[in-house]
């Protein structure tokens, strides 16, 4: 298959290198200078020490590249995705067309599937690209699984089984937004788990925050459509285990960061990497207000984030909480 990548970051670039062991790969980039430098050298300044295969096509045209390839996938920033698309409109207004982005856009807390709908109306054969998988890893070949997710079964389930190639193993689906939900809202409970560890708080805590953090998760996305399994598989607990724990989370790296009484901005600046939770925990609190459901960590983040309150007062308020039955 022609698969053409938006996005040449982190993910944009691993996905490049891994689906081009089995297909013809076009990527692009917004960035000219960094195009060039990609052609030139066949490395991704996000990969240090992965190459990027002579087969790669580096591409510096995106309306051609949607013209030329059967599967489009975008993997820039939330942030970055409607003006991508915007490019494609009248190139690729009935694309195939998957997303690799999880979060929520920053300025109008859309979902990909809401600026998918309103940026590419007649695109019908659309869906995620979601499950947990550090970049680094991926790009070096290393195992790891995905789902696609899409209201067409029919295309989730094909494009699944033409992007499956050990070790990268595709699952499909047919839960959007459970899927999606679960992509962005395990970023806000990383920035939870990191400021846990980031305090000294020790295994036991970590462990209570990442269980807590998927109960508000599936609180939240049952509510608004999602099936309970979905936050039990890949792209619920899947991911929230990998980002709340492994040290290549960009999510935990500015929880630690807060922890140790860093400026959230520096923390960023520092990151030099797009920490998706940041925006998506204030979407996500509007979102559990908006349907009426209780989010205490995601709260709690959100406190400390644009609040300014000290993390350590953060978890008292958590651990002070009125006792209740474990329930999701």
């Amino acid at each position: 298959m022609r698969v053409a990548i938006l996005g040449a970051g982190a993910w944009g670039s691993a996905l490049a290198v891994t689906l081009s062991r089995a297909h013809a790969i076009a990527l692009w980039t917004r960035a000219p200078a960094q195009l060039d430098a990609m052609a030139r050298t066949r490395e991704s300044p996000y990969l240090p020490g992965v190459s990027l295969p002579a087969s790669i096509a580096i591409q510096p045209d995106a309306a051609r590249a949607a013209r030329e390839n059967d599967l489009l996938i975008v993997a820039t920033s939330t942030a970055g995705m409607a003006p991508t698309l915007e490019r494609l409109s009248l190139a690729a207004s009935d694309c195939a067309l998957l997303w690799a982005c999880k979060g929520f856009d920053p300025q109008t807390g859309r979902m990909p599937h809401e600026i998918v709908a309103e940026t590419l109306p007649g695109c019908r054969r659309a869906g995620a690209l979601s499950g947990p998988s550090f970049a680094l890893e991926v790009a070096r070949g290393l195992p790891a699984a995905l789902t696609i997710a899409s209201l067409d079964g029919d295309f989730a389930a094909s494009t699944a089984a033409a992007l499956n190639n050990p070790p990268l193993r595709m699952y499909s689906s047919t839960d959007l937004i459970g899927v999606e939900l679960g992509g962005a809202l395990k970023n806000v409970m990383a920035i939870a788990a990191g400021i846990s560890d980031g305090l000294g708080l020790g295994a036991n805590a970590r462990a209570a925050l990442i269980t807590r953090g998927l109960a508000e998760i599936a609180r939240l996305g049952v509510r608004m459509g999602g099936g309970p399994e979905t936050f039990m598989g890949l792209t619920g607990v899947g991911d929230l285990v990998l980002t709340a724990t492994g040290d290549l989370s960009r999510n935990r790296t500015v929880g630690l960061r807060l922890a140790q009484g860093i400026p959230l901005e520096k923390a960023l600046s520092d990151l030099g990497h797009v920490a998706e939770g940041v925006h998506s925990a204030r979407a996500a609190l509007a979102l559990a207000t908006r349907h009426g459901v209780e989010m205490p960590i995601t709260e709690a983040v959100c406190a400390v984030l644009f609040e300014g309150l000290a993390p350590m007062r953060a978890v008292e308020n958590l651990l002070g909480r009125e006792p209740k039955r474990e329930t999701r």
